[in-house]
């Protein structure tokens, strides 16, 4: 479940880390409340200035020590742990982004689902391209892992934080679900 926070007080202070992975830098952000941003991108500092620029009336501040636990998390997440990416969120979005986000979050790993897929399991099957905008909204990427949604023809579509990226995340979380059947240790 996606937990929100619809208005934040103006004097928030948002915390941020910013730490290289194999997509390039993943900046990873938050409040005393939960993560609010997660950024894929090449360029650590545009990653920061789009933070600033997203939350204009908070304090903005790195602190890499104090999210590890997050960044560490993201990490393994990129190096192949099928463990459920589970931060505590503080996002503001609306109950019609809410339900999309939850859907996304039981997709599983390795595992693609339609823009109609998710509209028809919201029970709102005319919601295909509000699905979408949903989707290219999601202020987390991995968290709400939205590049696990594909148009209806099976082709990638946008992504935010671009189409390789995605390509990349998709190709690593079904190497990695197809590996885990073999590594899983048998009786004699």
């Amino acid at each position: 479940m996606v937990t929100t926070h619809t208005i934040a007080p103006p004097d928030d202070t948002i915390k941020y880390a910013i730490v290289a992975t194999p997509l390039g830098h993943a900046l990873v952000a938050g409040t005393t409340r939960g993560a609010c941003s997660v950024r894929l991108g090449d360029d650590a500092e545009a990653l920061a200035a789009e933070l600033r620029a997203e939350f204009p009336d908070a304090r903005v501040e790195e602190d890499g020590e104090g999210l590890s636990a997050w960044t560490a998390a993201i990490g393994r997440h990129l190096a192949g742990d099928p463990a459920p990416l589970d931060l505590p969120l503080d996002l503001r979005a609306t109950a019609f982004q809410r339900r999309v986000w939850d859907a996304l979050r039981a997709i599983p790993p390795g595992t693609m689902r339609s823009y109609t897929d998710i509209a028809l399991g919201l029970g709102q099957p005319t919601a295909v391209r509000a699905v979408a905008r949903a989707c290219a909204t999601n202020p987390v990427a991995l968290v709400i892992p939205c590049h696990r949604v594909l148009r209806t023809d099976g082709s990638l579509g946008g992504y935010r934080w671009g189409v390789e990226r995605k390509r990349e995340l998709i190709e690593r979380e079904r190497g990695v679900s197809r590996a885990e059947p073999a590594e899983t240790p048998r009786a004699p």
